[in-house]
């Protein structure tokens, strides 16, 4: 095994698990965007901004 196989399979999975990051990501914002009952933003412009943030 040489070094520079090594270091291609680690650039490849690090490319695959930052592609599946950014695809589970993108599902869970396309559920949230989806659902008209999730509460607003506190930087919505009919929202108050001292309010607490949606996701603490």
């Amino acid at each position: 095994m040489d070094f520079t196989f090594l270091i291609v399979i680690l650039a490849l999975v690090t490319m695959l698990a930052v592609i599946v990051f950014a695809l589970v990501s993108k599902a869970k914002v396309e559920k949230r965007l989806a659902d008209d009952d999730n509460p607003k933003s506190t930087l919505a412009t009919d929202k108050a901004s001292d309010g607490t943030p949606v996701d603490v």
